[in-house]
C-alpha cells in the first residue's frame, strides 16, 4: 500500500489530499471505498443466494414501508427544496460562471450531450414506463392521482400531468445538483471528480477521511441499487417482449438470463470506455428512440399528436398540487408512487449526475441548467404524450387487449399498444433491441462512474475494474428479480428507497456546500 500526495486549491489556499490506493491484479482502487462497499455487497448477494427468499423478500418489503410511511413528506419537500435551488442558480449571478475557468470550451457537441445525458438518465424507464404509467393513472390499476374518479376525461388528463410530474423538472433538479457540484468542484477548484469533493467547502481536510469515504461508499450503494431498479424493470420488459414476440415462456429464469446477456454486451462497451463505447452506444440509442418515436406517431397520428400539447398543460396546471404531500386523499397513490420515483432519482443521482458532469466541461452554469432542465424534459413531454396518449385512445376506443382489460401487467402494456399498430411483429422486436441498448448504455455508463468512485475520483481505471463494477450491476439487478419472484418489483423498489433516504440527506447538504463554493468563484 502506498501513500499519494496531491495538492489541490480551493480559494487560493493549497491543501494535502491523502488518498490510500492498492494496486494489483490490475485494480487501482481508493482501498476504504472499494473494499468497503464490495464487501457489502458480496454480502448481500451471499445472503440471497443461501438464505431463504420468502424472509428476504418480506424484510425488504417491511423496510420499503417503513420509511415511505415515515419519510414521505420528507421526500417530496426534498425533492422541491432542490428544484427551486437550482432555477435559482440558473437566474443568479452564478449562473455565467463556467465550468472549467472563463476560457474552457466544451469537449462534446449539443447533440452529443443531450442524446448521452438522456440516454444515460432515463432511457429504459421511459421505455417500461411511457405507456403503463399513464395508463396506470387513467384506469385506476393503482389508485388514482389526487383522488380523481378513473376512466373519465379528467383522469386521462391529469394522468399525463402526474406522468409528467415524475419524469420532468423534478428528476432533472436532482440529476442537475449532484452533476453541476461535481462539475465545479472538478474543473474549478481541481479536485477529485467523486462525491466526497463536493464537501469540502463544510468537511475541509476531513473530507479525504472516513467522513468522504462514508459519502462516496453511500454513494455506490445507492448507485448499484438504483441502477438495479431499471435493469430488473429492462429485464421484465425485454423478457415479456421476447415472450410476447417468440412465444419463448422463461419468468424469471428468461429474466435473469436476459441480464446475463445484455451484462456482457455491457461489459464490451464499458471496456472501450466513454468515446469507444458509452458515447457510440448513447448515439446509436437515440437515433433508434426517435425512429420509434416517429413510427409510432405517424401510426396512430391524431391521438399522438393532439395528447402532446395536453400533456404539457396538464404537467403545467397540476405540478404545485402534485408537489404538495400535505392533506392529500391519495395517500396511497403519493406513496407508491411519487415517493418511490423521487428515491429512484436520488439513488441514480450519483450515477447520472457524474456522468453529466464529464461530459458537461466548458458550458457555464446558466447553460447546463438550462440544458439539464429543458431539454429532457420536453423529450419526454413528447415520448410520454405519444405513448400514453395512444395507448389511453385504445382504451378509450375499446381496441385490442387494452381496450379489452386495461393495463394487466406493466412490463407488456407497450407491446400490447404496438400490436394494434401496423407491422406490429417488426415494431416489437425493434422495441426490444432498444430497449436492450439502453439497458447496455445505464450499465455501461454506470460502471464507468462507480470506478472513478472507487478509484479515488480518477477518470479512468483500470479495466478489471470497469469489468467487476459490470458484472456486480447485473449480479444484484439478478438478486432482487430472484428474490422477488412474481413480485419483483416489490424487492427493487424496497432497494432503491433503502439506499435512497440516507443519500437525500446527502443531496441536501450537496446545495449548501455548493452555494459555500460558488461565493468562492469569480463571476
Amino acid at each position: 500500500m502506498s501513500q499519494n500526495h496531491d495538492k489541490y486549491s480551493i480559494d487560493n489556499t493549497d491543501y494535502q489530499v491523502g488518498q490510500d490506493n492498492i494496486q494489483k491484479w490490475g485494480f487501482d482502487v481508493h482501498n476504504p471505498v472499494f473494499g468497503v462497499s464490495a464487501a457489502l455487497i458480496v454480502i448481500f448477494l451471499v445472503a440471497v443466494l443461501i438464505g431463504d427468499t420468502e424472509t428476504a423478500k418480506a424484510t425488504l418489503d417491511g423496510l420499503k414501508w417503513d420509511i415511505i410511511g415515515t419519510f414521505d413528506a420528507f421526500f417530496i419537500w426534498s425533492v422541491n427544496l432542490i428544484l427551486l435551488f437550482i432555477v435559482g442558480l440558473c437566474v443568479s449571478p452564478y449562473g455565467n460562471i463556467r465550468l472549467g475557468g472563463e476560457n474552457a470550451e466544451a469537449e462534446h457537441s449539443l447533440l452529443s450531450w443531450f442524446a448521452m445525458l438522456f440516454a444515460a438518465g432515463i432511457g429504459i424507464g421511459l421505455m417500461f414506463w411511457g405507456t403503463a404509467e399513464p395508463l396506470a393513472y387513467y384506469t385506476g390499476w393503482y389508485e388514482t392521482p389526487l383522488g380523481v374518479e378513473a376512466n373519465t376525461p379528467a383522469a386521462a388528463e391529469l394522468a399525463m400531468g402526474a406522468t409528467m410530474y415524475h419524469w420532468g423538472f423534478h428528476a432533472w433538479a436532482v440529476y442537475g445538483i449532484v452533476a453541476l457540484s461535481l462539475a465545479f468542484f472538478a474543473y474549478n477548484k481541481g479536485l477529485p471528480l467523486s462525491i466526497r469533493s463536493v464537501f469540502y467547502p463544510i468537511l475541509g481536510d476531513k473530507t479525504w477521511g472516513w467522513a468522504g469515504h462514508f459519502i462516496d461508499i453511500l454513494a455506490v450503494l445507492a448507485t448499484l441499487f438504483g441502477l438495479a431498479t431499471s435493469l430488473g424493470l429492462g429485464a421484465q420488459q425485454a423478457a415479456g417482449g421476447i415472450n410476447h414476440v417468440f412465444g419463448i415462456e422463461g419468468g424469471v429464469g428468461l429474466q435473469i438470463l436476459v441480464i446475463a446477456f445484455v451484462t456482457a454486451l455491457a461489459i464490451v462497451s464499458v471496456v472501450r470506455g466513454l468515446e469507444g463505447g458509452v458515447k457510440v452506444l448513447s448515439n446509436i440509442n437515440m437515433v433508434l428512440a426517435l425512429a420509434f418515436l416517429i413510427f409510432v406517431t405517424l401510426a396512430a397520428f391524431d391521438p399522438a399528436v393532439s395528447n402532446i400539447p395536453t400533456t404539457l398543460v396538464a404537467y403545467l396546471q397540476n405540478i404545485i398540487p402534485l408537489s404538495n404531500p400535505h392533506g392529500r386523499e391519495d395517500e396511497a397513490w403519493l406513496q407508491g408512487w411519487s415517493v418511490f420515483y423521487w428515491a429512484w432519482w436520488v439513488s441514480w443521482s450519483p450515477f447520472v449526475g457524474m456522468f453529466i458532469a464529464r461530459v458537461s466541461k466548458g458550458r457555464t452554469i446558466r447553460q447546463f441548467i438550462a440544458g439539464v432542465l429543458l431539454v429532457p424534459t420536453a423529450i419526454t413531454i413528447i415520448w410520454m404524450g405519444v405513448f400514453g396518449g395512444v395507448a389511453i385512445d385504445q382504451v378509450v376506443n375499446e381496441m385490442g387487449v387494452l381496450g379489452a382489460k386495461g393495463l394487466t401487467d406493466a412490463s407488456m402494456a407497450t407491446f400490447q399498444m404496438i400490436d394494434q399498430l401496423p407491422m406490429a411483429s417488426i415494431v416489437s422486436v425493434i422495441a426490444i433491441v432498444l430497449v436492450m441498448v439502453f439497458f447496455i448504455t445505464s450499465s455501461d455508463s454506470g460502471s464507468l462512474v462507480i470506478d472513478s468512485i472507487t478509484a479515488g475520483g480518477k477518470i479512468d481505471a483500470p479495466v478489471p475494474q470497469r469489468i467487476f463494477w459490470a458484472s456486480v450491476e447485473g449480479a444484484i439487478a439478478a438478486a432482487l428479480l430472484w428474490i422477488g419472484g412474481t413480485e419483483a418489483m416489490q424487492a427493487l423498489q424496497a432497494g432503491t428507497i433503502s439506499t435512497g433516504l440516507p443519500f437525500t440527506f446527502v443531496l441536501l447538504l450537496m446545495c449548501v456546500s455548493l452555494l459555500m463554493g460558488l461565493r468562492t468563484e469569480r463571476r
